[in-house]
Order: structure tokens, then sequence, then C-alpha cells
């Protein structure tokens, strides 16, 4: 059996809500979700994915408010917010004490990685959930990350309660992974954001990889 599949926003938070997980497609790849403050819904999806239970994942939130009540914020990302979010640039940051997070998510990590998408879809969960939501992109381990509902369905099975159906994910790529101190950045995997545009947007050292992206296997946090 399948992962039953719905256009209905409504529906999806109600089953993110109650500790299930829902896919969706993002602005970059497709999602896998789960309420990022329920430590059972969020060890679903290390479960689902035969993720390493050590990898930590992404949070998407609805705005960079949200984000700022999670983690610290210094100069550069909040320059990187500023131009990137919504959209397709994750940042880790460290953690604030008071974040209401389960430690799975950040694998017990002082930092977390956090993203504003740019998919009206997602945004519309966000807001209708009212709470974080724990993701990766929709694939098993090691896989190709899922650009259609199709491929979710395949390649997850009953392993996702829900697939919110919606516009596809445009770019197929996932998003850029940056580390952001005070006075560097590090770039943990390169995505959709380049390296160029984003030493165009901050005055500190940037180190990592700067090759162009390329869709392929699942290797980082976030989708």
């Amino acid at each position: 059996m399948r992962g039953k599949m719905t256009a209905n926003v409504s529906e999806a938070a109600a089953t993110l809500g109650q500790g299930k997980l829902v896919a969706f497609p993002t602005d970059t790849v497709w999602g896998l979700a789960a309420d990022a403050t329920n430590d059972n819904a969020v060890a679903e999806i290390f479960a689902a994915k035969g993720r390493p239970i050590l990898k930590p994942l992404a949070v998407l939130l609805a705005n960079a408010g949200e984000a700022e009540k999670l983690a610290v914020f210094n100069r550069p990302a909040r320059a990187l917010a500023r131009k990137f979010w919504p959209g397709a640039l994750t940042l880790v940051l460290r953690r604030r004490p008071s974040a209401a997070i389960s430690a799975l998510v950040t694998s017990g990590l002082a930092t977390i990685g956090l993203r504003v998408p740019a998919h009206p879809l997602v945004l519309e969960l966000l807001e209708a959930c009212d709470t974080p939501l724990a993701v990766t992109s929709a694939n098993p381990s090691g896989a190709a990350s899922a650009i259609s509902s199709e491929a979710v369905a395949k390649d997850l099975g009953d392993k996702v309660a829900l697939i919110l159906d919606g516009d596809p994910a445009p770019g197929g790529v996932e998003s850029t992974v940056v580390a952001a101190e005070e006075d560097h950045l590090q770039i943990l995997r390169l995505g959709a954001v380049s390296a160029r545009a984003l030493a165009e947007t901050v005055d500190v050292p940037i180190t990592g990889p700067d090759a162009d992206p390329v869709a392929g296997p699942d290797s980082g946090e976030s989708a």
C-alpha cells in the first residue's frame, strides 16, 4: 500500500499533528516531514528513509522570525536570510537552549539547520501546522532525490502516511547548506544557491565545495 494522496493542506496539517509523516513538493526537491517537536514522529523519518540516526535533519519554518526563536543569528546569517529566504538555502546555526525541538532533529549537536522555503504550498502548510517541521528529502538514504509524487509513492510506499500533491518541485536540486559563523562561512553541501552568490552577499571568508550543483543522491541535511 502507498501513502494516501491529497491536495488538502488542512488534512496534511492534521496528519502531521497526529505524529505521522507527510511528503510534499518544496522549491528544491520533494520533502519528507514530521512535527519537529515530536520525538516519535521525528524517529519515523529516520526509520522510513533508513537514515543514520546521527545524521541531523533540517527544520522548515514559515518565516525568519520563527527561525530566530530556534537559533542565534549572527551578522552573516542575517545577511544570507535577507537575501535568500524564502529560498533554497539551509543555515546551520547555534541552537538556542530554549528551542522546543526534538533532540533527534539535531542528533544532539549544539547547532540546527533552518530553512524558509519559497514554495507557496509548503508555506501554507507551515502556517496551518503552527509548528516547525523536521524535513529531509523524500527518498531512501543514498538514492536520488525525488522530484515527483509518483517517485515518493514508489520509493517510500506506506512508510509515509500522506502525500500532499501540488505543483512539482521546480529545480530537482537540493538546498545549499551553510554553517554560518560570525567570521566565516563553511559550505557543507552545495546545492541550488551557488558559492559565488554566497560570496556576493557576505564579506567573510567562505570554505567548502564550490563546484556547480547537480541533482543526485541524498548527501546532506535537508530538502
